[in-house]
């Protein structure tokens, strides 16, 4: 097609194993530009240190990637009330918008925003913007633990909000075909498009002779901020794990990821539970794990976490929420399932079958290498640039 200028708008630096959305943001800038398109990127920064790597991924002139740093949130009434009005905005600084507003005051193609709440940067511009929804927090579940009066106020506003910029884009990308069959019963007149999460595999070495470790290890690695995978941490420290150990005495479990510890606190007198928050690299945690099990009790989206396993040869069990985006089935990539008693027999299956561990691992990578690799779906996303160039 046809080279479009392009204005993209993302939540993080797209550094391949910054943020779990920067993987995909890497992924698209870079495959946009090879493929000659004139892309202008503003960035939200959360770390003023991850700027300078981004710029050396992506330098200028090559590149156009404008970094802004997330404003410290005000608590005064204005900002309360900038809050109700646009949850979530407060990520766009000043700066970031009135670049914004000089870029659109010249001729371009699309305005492209990742993630909804980018969507109240583009609600006057909305014939030439599309918007990638990666998730929705009324699917997820993120404030039904906590009922307390803040929590209400929050559930509505945010609820309310993802309703208002549903409703307001005629052109919408999602990861998954429930978050888009959701999204039309919100919006039957958007043109909703299923495009996966893109990630550059060639940053996964796929290890498919890994070595026996002397005490068989369960493993999680997430985000435990996010809903979905505390509610994976939850079920699997109080209804999975006692039972796999109960039948693998020498069995391990580790859990790793962001705010782990301070997450899961209340279980960390577990025998033989090992939580690592916070680590630099969770390459080497992938590789120590005989079996990653990761069933959410509700989570929307494809989980990069998840993604990542089948792309270094870790063994998976999970359920359809954990799998949801990916085309994998049960007995053949991983082992799905959604009952308590199904996901413990999956895990204690692969943990005492080290060829069956193998067969799986090797199958699941393949999946990602045709379904998820960036030539594949940076051109899907080119094709819903050209629905609206035209």
């Amino acid at each position: 097609m046809k080279s479009l200028r392009i204005l993209l708008v993302i939540n993080s630096l797209p550094i391949p194993f910054g943020n779990a959305d920067a993987r995909w943001y890497y992924v698209l800038l870079k495959g946009l530009v090879e493929k000659g398109h004139n892309v202008t990127v503003f960035a939200t920064v959360g770390k003023l240190e991850d700027i300078a790597k981004a710029q050396a991924l992506f330098p200028s002139p090559d590149y156009d990637l404008r970094c802004y740093l997330i404003p410290k949130q005000n608590t005064g009434i204005m900002a309360k009330i900038k809050t109700i009005q646009q949850p979530y905005s407060y990520i766009f600084s000043q700066e970031l918008r009135q670049d914004l507003a000089r870029e659109l005051a010249k001729p371009y193609d699309i305005l492209h925003l990742e993630q909804l709440w980018s969507g109240w940067l583009g609600l006057e511009h909305r014939k030439k913007v599309v918007v990638n929804v990666h998730y929705l927090f009324s699917l997820d579940g993120t404030f039904e633990s906590n009922n307390s009066l803040e929590t209400r106020f929050r559930r509505f506003f945010t609820y309310q909000a993802e309703q208002k910029l549903l409703k307001a884009f005629p052109k919408i990308v999602t990861l998954s075909e429930r978050l888009a069959k959701h999204i039309q019963q919100i919006n039957s007149q958007a043109q909703i498009y299923t495009v996966p999460l893109g990630i550059d595999l060639s940053l996964y070495p796929f290890v498919q002779q890994k070595y026996i470790n002397q005490y068989p290890t369960v493993g999680l690695i997430g985000g435990f901020n996010w809903t979905p995978s505390y509610s994976a941490a939850e079920r699997l420290l109080t209804k999975l794990w006692p039972e796999i150990k109960r039948r693998v005495p020498n069995a391990k479990l580790q859990i790793v990821g962001r705010s782990a510890k301070d997450a899961l606190a209340a279980f960390r007198d577990i025998k033989d539970l090992e939580i690592h928050q916070d680590v630099p690299d969770t390459l080497p945690y992938f590789t120590n794990t005989d079996v990653m099990l990761y069933a959410p009790i509700a989570g929307s989206g494809i989980k990069v976490k998840l993604m990542e396993a089948f792309a270094l040869g870790t063994p998976v069990v999970t359920n359809s929420d954990g799998v949801e985006g990916i085309p994998a089935y049960d007995g053949v990539h991983a082992g799905i399932c959604e009952d308590d008693e199904g996901l413990i027999e999956r895990t204690l299956e692969l943990l005492n079958n080290r060829f069956l561990q193998q067969e799986r691992t090797v199958k699941a990578r393949q999946l990602l290498e045709s379904y998820c690799n960036p030539q594949v779906t940076v051109s899907q996303i080119e094709q819903v640039y050209q629905s609206i160039a035209k």
